[in-house]
This record gives structure tokens, C-alpha cells and sequence, in this order.
């Protein structure tokens, strides 16, 4: 006979938690680029013990995000625009296969997500409005019918909520990338793979070149401090 088992809790990992914790600080830039960090600060910030930040750290070290500083601890990685212009490009690939497949099956998104967009680009909530641009892309993912999408997808979105937590505050696109976000879901709908297709080609196109040209005015905003 089987022991009776507990019901156990929907309790996140703690190591989960504090890996979100720390991506969420890096993207909207609490912990800024060339930031040490150490084990012992961001334990005594985050109210817990040091295994879980440590294993939070491999995590971030292992996405890129944390490099090893000289002598002790780490640092929050540099942003890099070449990279990042690689991950878009990756990312745009997925994002027209997704909207092709998901436009073939005729799929109807959650009208929910645009909604929320744009109430989000209308705010001054960095994290929502990321996390809002998110839930639309996956949901594209997931329309596919292709789970491997996602997946894929998902090893690059840290490195780009980084930069669009770096750029967002200050961005005048916010509405038009919904805009871009209503055209692609109705095309989508009505089953135009190659609209669909299109449309979300332009959309990459699109943030990838404003982001990447924001980025450049962040990057160049220190030195340019330094030189008043």
C-alpha cells in the first residue's frame, strides 16, 4: 500500500525568485551595467542566504548577464549592441515562422493582450510593459502548434528584455508597437500567412533598428556626462 501523500504548495523555488528578482534589476537597470555585485550584498538586500543568490549568479553567468570581476565577485555585463542585433535576428526568424504557422491555423489571440499592451504603453511600468510585449510574442509561440518555437525564443527574451528595460523609458514607439502588435493578430485571424509574415518581419525590423539606435544615445550618455 502507497503512503498518503501531502498536497504540496505552489511555492516557487527560491532560487527561481531570486534569479527573477536579479534579471528584473539588471533589465530595468537597479543593477547597471559594470555593477559589482557580491553574494553577501544581494543576500542581505534580498533577505535570504547566500546558496540561493550563488546559484542564482551561475544562472545569470550562464545567459551572459554576469561576468567575473577582478579579484572578487561579479559584474553586470556590458550592453552589446552587436549582440543584440544577433539575438533580433534570431528572433525575428522564429517570430515569422510562429505568425506563418500560427496564421495558417487561422488562431484568434486573446484580445486581452492588446488590451494590456496598451494600457501598459500608456504607464511608466517598465517591467509591465516588457513583460506585456512578452505575453504577445509567446502567445504567437504558442498559436504556432510548433512547442519548439517557444523554446527557442526563450534563450534569447532575457538578453532583450535587458535592452528594451534600458531604452523603453525614454522611447516614443510604445504605441505604434501595438499598433504593429493589433495588425499582425488580424492577420493572424483571418488565416493571410503572408501578411501575416510581412507585417511581423517589419515589426522586428522595426524595434530592432529603434532599440538599437536608443541604445547607442545610452551608451554614449555616461561618456557624454563626463565630458560637461
Amino acid at each position: 500500500m502507497l503512503a498518503q501523500l501531502v498536497k504540496l504548495q505552489a511555492v516557487p523555488d527560491l532560487v527561481d525568485q531570486v534569479y527573477v528578482a536579479l534579471l528584473d534589476a539588471i533589465s530595468d537597470g537597479s543593477l547597471a551595467p559594470g555593477a559589482r555585485v557580491t553574494q553577501e550584498d544581494l543576500a542581505e538586500r534580498l533577505e535570504v542566504s547566500r546558496q540561493p543568490v550563488l546559484q542564482a549568479f551561475r544562472l545569470l553567468k550562464k545567459d551572459g548577464l554576469l561576468l567575473d570581476a577582478p579579484g572578487r565577485g561579479l559584474l553586470v555585463a556590458p550592453l552589446d549592441a552587436e549582440w543584440i542585433g544577433r539575438v533580433y535576428q534570431v528572433r525575428g526568424a522564429l517570430d515569422t515562422l510562429a505568425a506563418g504557422l500560427a496564421a495558417e491555423r487561422r488562431h484568434v489571440l486573446d484580445p486581452r493582450l492588446l488590451e494590456q499592451g496598451r494600457r501598459t504603453a500608456s504607464g511608466r511600468n517598465i517591467k509591465a510593459m516588457i513583460e506585456a510585449d512578452i505575453a504577445f510574442h509567446n502567445a504567437i509561440y504558442a498559436a504556432s502548434g510548433n512547442p519548439l518555437i517557444e523554446r527557442s525564443a526563450q534563450l534569447h527574451w532575457v538578453h532583450l528584455r535587458r535592452v528594451m528595460g534600458a531604452v523603453l523609458q525614454a522611447s516614443r514607439q510604445r504605441e505604434t508597437i501595438w499598433d504593429e502588435h493589433a495588425a499582425i493578430a488580424k492577420a493572424i485571424a483571418a488565416g493571410d500567412a503572408k501578411a501575416a509574415t510581412r507585417l511581423v518581419e517589419h515589426h522586428g525590423r522595426q524595434a530592432s533598428e529603434n532599440l538599437l539606435a536608443r541604445l547607442s544615445d545610452v551608451l554614449l550618455e555616461p561618456s557624454m556626462k563626463g565630458t560637461q
